[in-house]
This record gives structure tokens, C-alpha cells and sequence, in this order.
């Protein structure tokens, strides 16, 4: 068995060694770009972790694991788009450095390509494969519709805000583990235990992104910290502050809701000290445990052995332990 860094490697070689030769290759140039920008690459992780729970030589299936990078980043360009995002890891967007008609263009064939690369899988799992990646990418799709219109609404419970980042962030992470799974010939009962650790999983990793999105370190996390907060999106955060609140709290949180102007600093300051006074933090991070700690309970019931469970286990704890 090889450990999930040994496995980041492999993925990180086979995406750099993708080649794009259909014409124009101005259309493939945008794909090649934001595949180059870097990421955790967490999806082809988990798939080859998942496989590795019942066989050995998990890069046996990096090309299917690769399409679900790719069709992560195809998500990723568009979201920008939708956006109206400046930066991506550092870098331009692609409807910054081309324009969107070629952001749409591209995205669209890069969902394309993620179905192609998906698809490389033995011809008697293809349909099951497929399946659930379809699935898949409609609940994505539904998911970020949901998010979109949470923008317009002042009413968002947390039970919604839940099934939202489940659908648009964590049934990914459980499409990987249980494509892993089908292909390494699970049983059927734990190929869908696995999946329910990568539900569980996601929703611990998306909770931390708006804890760390607040109380992160920039250097760390990747970006300025605080663009949730100056956007007002509705996250767990926000969702309990309001629902938490006393009255001066609510009436000082609408204030910095509402406000058509504002300086960036003094909000993200004046909200995160309401977050403080409220007990957010604390409440976030014990939803976030409680996430962690079913994924690992689920994971304990998947037949597999405790030496092949230790890598995926390591990596759960390396993801949900990031520096703060």
C-alpha cells in the first residue's frame, strides 16, 4: 500500500503529463491553465484511497480519478464566472485572462473531457461508473443553484444550508471514495458505507472553509480571509449568529448586512467580533467534529482491514486538521 502523498504525486504526474491535441487548441489552452494552477487534488485522492481499501495499485485507476479533477475544476471555472472572481489560487480566472464566451466554450468542453476520462474504467463497471457520476454532477448543479439563490434571502435555516453544501460540495468527495470502491470489486454494502464517509467527510471539510474563511490564517488558507463576511453569504456562520443573536447583536448584524458602503476591514473586524461575543467559533468547530466523527464511525463499519483503512484515515485527519 502507498501513503495519500505518494498518491498526490502520481496525480500530479499524470495531470501534468496530459496531452491536448484536437484543434483549435485555443479552446483546450484555458483547460490546460486551470489545471496547471495546483489544489489539494482531494477527489483523485480519495478515489485511489477508496481502491485501495480491496486492491493493490490504486494508480490502475488514476485516468477515471483524473476526470473527477477535471470535472472539479470545470465546476470551479464557471463558479468564478458566476462570480464575477478575479482570482484562483493566485492566479487570473479564465474569463479574466480570455473573456467569458471562452470561459462557457471551454468549461463546456471540459465537462466533456471529465465525462471522456471518467468513462476509462473496465467495460463491465462503465455503466455503474457512470451512473453515479452523473448523479453526481446534478446534484452538484442543484446544489449551486441553492447556493445562488441563498444570496436574495434573509430566511436561510441551517438544516438548508446543510443539504446545500452536501449537494454542491460533499457528494463529490463520496463519488470518488465509492468509484474507488466499485472498481476495486467492493461489496455493494460498503461501496455505499464509503460513500456516506465521504458525505460525512465533505461536510466537515466545507464547515471548516467558512471557519477558516473567518478566523484563518491568509499565508495558510490561500486567500484573504473575511470574503464570506463582505459578501454576506449565507454560510453556518453567519446562519447562527442570526439565529443566536440577541437583539443589539441582530440590529448590529443587519447593520453591516445591509450597508451599500463600507470599508472592508472595519466589517470583516465588526462582524467577526459579533461571532466572538456569540460563540460561533465554538459552535462551528463542534459541528465540524461532529461531521469528522461519523465519518470515522462509517468507516469503521466498511469491511476492510484496519492496515488498509490507515492511509485513508491519515489523510481524513491531514484534511480536516489544516493549520488555522
Amino acid at each position: 500500500m502507498i501513503t495519500s502523498h505518494d498518491i498526490l504525486q502520481k496525480v500530479n504526474d499524470c495531470l501534468s503529463n496530459l496531452t491536448y491535441t484536437r484543434k483549435p487548441s485555443s479552446l483546450y489552452e484555458p483547460i490546460q491553465y486551470v489545471l496547471s494552477l495546483g489544489g489539494k487534488r482531494i477527489r483523485p485522492v480519495l478515489a485511489l484511497l477508496g481502491y485501495q481499501l480491496w486492491k493493490d495499485h490504486p494508480e490502475d485507476i488514476l485516468m477515471p480519478a483524473i476526470g473527477l479533477e477535471t470535472y472539479h475544476n470545470y465546476t470551479l471555472l464557471h463558479d468564478d464566472l458566476m462570480d464575477n472572481a478575479d482570482m484562483r489560487r493566485g492566479h487570473e480566472t479564465v474569463h479574466r485572462r480570455w473573456d467569458a464566451n471562452k470561459a462557457i466554450l471551454s468549461g463546456d468542453s471540459m465537462l466533456v473531457l471529465a465525462y471522456q476520462r471518467v468513462a476509462q474504467v473496465p467495460a463491465e463497471k462503465l455503466q455503474q461508473v457512470l451512473d453515479l457520476f452523473t448523479v453526481t454532477a446534478l446534484e452538484i448543479g442543484e446544489g449551486q443553484e441553492y447556493d445562488m439563490t441563498f444570496e436574495t434571502r434573509n430566511d436561510v435555516t441551517e438544516a438548508e444550508y446543510i443539504e446545500m453544501i452536501r449537494l454542491k460540495t460533499s457528494v463529490l468527495l463520496a463519488c470518488a471514495l465509492k468509484m474507488g470502491a466499485i472498481l476495486a470489486d467492493a461489496p455493494q454494502l460498503h461501496a455505499d458505507r464509503l460513500y456516506k464517509v465521504g458525505e460525512q467527510l465533505g461536510l466537515a471539510f466545507q464547515l471548516q472553509d467558512d471557519l477558516l474563511d473567518v478566523y484563518g490564517d491568509p499565508k495558510v488558507f490561500g486567500k484573504a480571509i473575511g470574503g464570506d463576511i463582505t459578501s454576506n453569504k449565507k454560510t453556518y456562520m453567519l446562519i447562527n449568529a442570526f439565529n443566536r443573536a440577541n437583539a443589539e447583536q441582530r440590529a448590529e448584524l443587519e447593520h453591516w448586512i445591509y450597508a451599500k458602503t463600507f470599508d472592508r476591514q472595519e466589517k470583516v473586524a465588526a462582524v467577526t467580533h459579533l461571532y466572538d461575543a456569540i460563540g460561533i467559533r465554538e459552535l462551528c468547530e463542534q459541528k465540524i467534529n461532529y461531521y469528522f466523527d461519523l465519518a470515522r464511525h462509517t468507516l469503521d463499519q466498511v469491511d476492510a482491514s484496519a492496515e488498509r483503512k490507515e492511509p485513508l484515515l491519515q489523510y481524513m485527519d491531514e484534511m480536516l486538521h489544516r493549520d488555522k
